[in-house]
């Protein structure tokens, strides 16, 4: 498995949804960078299920317990060691699942890759409960980005078809993306919140699921970062929010939409203000040539409805190569969206950690 990334700021992440604990090693932390334990949990409550009508009723507390490269409160310069117990498993809902196979799931491609030998339990390696260490790391790395003045956000930019409004591309600022952590359904349009959880909620009752999309902003962030052609911005951050295991679309700027303009509308003009240049609109979501321009950094991740649903649907039996119908049992997101919000903030922030900590002219202490 690849379970590790970067080469500055290095993680490696470990678990199953139904094992006894899952959790990341982070390598390349600062020696006396002081870490904050309030502000990861503060994080890691935003992602933490049975916490509101849209997520599952499987309750986590997932608190990190770091056994490793802490001392006083301040990094040592040792790899960073942190668990989260998995407290409230039912993995008797999975029997039938090492057999058949649950449309949507990596189930089917797993077992092949793995002679059979991964997992099934509540998606094991492969499941989204993986993402807890994500925000967990991304927590530190958001710690990291604050002495540089980069603050990371994001709002449900749409539930289904409903959309909330779009961040300001230009305007944006770091007060606005601080207020959207403290939002448990976080949105822009506030007024969207009651037809949204009525769709999300509408899908729950035909034993179905829906999607949406995330829209993700860091303010703060200078020009300069970045490094065409493996290591742009952009290369870097898709990586990382295609582990995440439920996104399966992701743009940056006015992304796919700029496609439909004309050179003259989507090149962002520029000009000189305060002894900045700065740029007067923000097609490309602040990054030119894979490297931040100094606007706002701006992207959107689509995230699938959760694959796994209550209504009957065909299936295989992969012991006896049978077709068979299946209904999922067990505790299941009928939206993954809110509780996802906070795993793209991490996403981006591990993304700009890495590409910061490679310029020898950025100090974190």
């Amino acid at each position: 498995m690849s379970a590790n990334f970067g080469r500055q700021f290095r993680l490696s992440i470990f678990g199953e949804s139904h094992g006894g604990g899952i959790g990341m090693v982070i390598d390349g932390i600062p020696a006396g960078f002081p870490i904050d334990e309030d502000a990861i949990a503060y994080h890691m409550a935003r992602r933490a299920p049975g916490n509101d009508p849209t997520a599952t009723a499987r309750k986590e507390p997932d608190r990190v317990k770091i056994v490793s490269g802490i001392l006083d409160g301040h990094a040592t310069g040792a790899p960073l060691c942190g668990i989260i117990e998995n407290t409230n498993t039912r993995s008797g809902d999975y029997a039938q699942l090492r057999s058949r196979i649950r449309p949507g799931h990596a189930d089917y491609a797993g077992f092949v890759k793995y002679n059979g030998y991964n997992d099934p339990r509540g998606g094991g390696h492969f499941s989204g409960r993986i993402t807890a260490p994500l925000v967990f790391a991304g927590s530190i790395a958001r710690q990291i980005l604050q002495k540089q003045g980069i603050t990371v956000g994001a709002h449900i930019a749409a539930i289904g078809p409903l959309c909330d409004s779009r961040f300001d591309p230009v305007n944006l600022t770091a007060d606005a993306l601080t207020a959207l952590h403290s939002l448990r359904f976080p949105l822009l349009n506030a007024d969207m919140e009651t037809p949204m959880r009525a769709h999300i909620d509408a899908a729950r009752m035909r034993q179905d699921s829906t999607g949406g999309v995330i829209e993700c902003a860091a303010t703060g962030v200078r020009a300069g970062v970045g490094s065409p052609f493996f290591d742009s911005l952009e290369s870097v951050t898709a990586h990382l929010l295609f582990s995440v295991p439920a996104v399966k679309g992701v743009e940056f700027g006015d992304g796919f939409a700029i496609s439909q303009l004309h050179s003259s509308e989507s090149n962002d003009p520029m000009r000189v203000a305060d002894g900045h240049v700065i740029c007067t609109s923000n097609h490309n979501g602040g990054i030119t040539g894979g490297i931040t321009n100094g606007m706002p950094v701006i992207l959107r991740a689509a995230i699938k409805p959760t694959p796994s649903i209550s209504r009957t649907q065909q299936s295989v039996n992969i012991e006896t190569m049978e077709n068979t119908d299946l209904a999922i049992t067990g505790r299941h997101d009928p939206c993954i969206v809110p509780r996802a919000v906070v795993v793209i903030e991490s996403a981006l922030a591990l993304a700009l950690c890495e590409l910061l900590m490679d310029d020898a002219a950025t100090h974190f202490i």
